[in-house]
């Protein structure tokens, strides 16, 4: 199988090329981006629950895995995207690790019993949607147990009223913002305004 623009930075699975979705309604992390993320994470990823939401080509769970989470899933509802995930996964030898679900997002948030310690949101742009997934994991009962990674363009970003959710960090990589959600301890205390962090 031929790979795309798009690799495997580093782990098991180092080096390998993903294949692309074809068409061009998918968007993949940029390597540069991929590769910012999962500095910051470093070893908190280890051996934790990976949701990967909106999940285009699966590079982002496939860079989870290869670095050492325990499990991914990847959620998405295109038929051609959920094909290269799963080629993805096989050419990567992930693939016992990887669970691909065909859902729209927000039906799986609604409905899933499953609960994931780092959840990686990256959704088409200008349409809203990081918002609805962000709200609907600020729930009480939520899928979401740690961390919320939002992916979104800069000009998309606003603060919004959460309860459970608290930004901790934002950076921004030239045309991407990528900002850091944790669920808080502290639910008792009423919701928190967030408004824009650092860039």
């Amino acid at each position: 199988m031929a790979g795309g623009k798009v690799r495997v930075i580093a782990g098991i699975a180092k080096g390998r090329r993903l294949k692309d979705v074809p068409g061009t309604g998918t968007r993949p992390v940029t390597d540069r981006v991929k590769e910012a993320v999962f500095d910051i994470l470093g070893p908190e990823l280890e051996g934790k629950r990976f949701l990967d939401l909106f999940a285009g080509t699966g590079g982002v769970g496939i860079e989870a895995l290869s670095r050492g989470a325990r499990e991914a899933w990847f959620v998405e509802k295109e038929p051609r995207a959920l094909a290269t995930i799963r080629d993805n996964l096989t050419s990567t030898g992930l693939g016992d690790a990887g669970r691909v679900v065909r859902s729209d997002v927000f039906h799986f948030l609604r409905n899933t019993m499953e609960q994931f310690d780092i959840i990686y949101v990256a959704p088409p742009q200008y349409q809203g949607l990081w918002k609805r997934t962000l709200l609907l994991l600020d729930e009480e009962q939520s899928p979401a147990t740690g961390l919320v990674i939002v992916q979104i363009h800069p000009k998309e970003f606003e603060g919004l009223a959460l309860r459970h959710l608290v930004l901790t960090d934002q950076r921004t990589y030239g045309s991407t913002l990528v900002a850091f959600y944790r669920r808080s301890q502290a639910d008792e205390s009423g919701p928190v305004t967030l408004d824009a962090g650092r860039q």
